[in-house]
């Protein structure tokens, strides 16, 4: 797999147009300084192809799992920062969080029990949402995240999901690969539509 990063400042305009290039910053070890990324080939999520499995389902009856949007997105981006190695520097969970008070940058909470106990949170632009980590405190909680905004961006005719790097986590929710050159074909596709999160 190749990547194509270089280092340069930060800022929420700076990240939008980043975007749109088929950029996104990553902070780099101890020193959290700010990298952008454009992998070749791009993971993507097909969003005419997943369906929440039953099994899920049951998790979700059976957790008692509730799901809601931009409830408290700090949350959120804190919570999946909170790993032994992460890319989500503070200088990234703050400009996220304003890019949110801008209405750019979306969370998804699932709750338990009167608690926040998964999520996820991401960009959106256009008609393309760009995933960019998601979190888990309880069975299932990332997961059920995961199919709610699948289904929340099925109903809202978005075109594209980009989950950026493909894993084993993400292969499981139905991950691809794709060449850059087709990418930015479905990335310019996606954020020439008016759409709205």
């Amino acid at each position: 797999m190749r990547s194509d990063f270089f280092y340069i400042m930060i800022s929420p305009e700076i990240i939008l147009n980043a975007y749109l290039q088929g950029y996104f910053p990553m902070a780099e070890g101890d020193s959290e300084e700010i990298f952008w990324h454009s992998p070749n080939p791009r993971a993507i999520i097909p969003l005419d192809n997943p369906r929440m499995p039953r099994s899920l389902r049951k998790s979700i009856r059976k957790y008692g799992f509730k799901f809601t949007i931009d409830e408290n997105f700090e949350f959120v981006i804190r919570s999946c920062s909170e790993r032994k190695e992460t890319w989500i520097s503070e200088e990234i969970i703050e400009n996220y969080c304003e890019l949110n008070r801008w209405g750019v940058a979306h969370s998804v909470e699932t709750w338990q029990d009167g608690k926040i106990v998964g999520g996820l949170y991401g960009i959106s632009l256009g008609s393309a949402f760009f995933g960019e980590s998601m979190f888990n405190l309880s069975s299932d909680a990332a997961k059920g995240a995961f199919y709610f905004l699948i289904e929340y961006l099925q109903r809202n005719e978005f075109t594209l999901l980009d989950s950026q790097y493909i894993n084993h986590f993400t292969e499981q929710l139905g991950a691809v690969e794709i060449s850059k050159k087709d990418y930015y074909k479905l990335l310019k596709e996606a954020i020439a539509v008016k759409n709205k999160f």
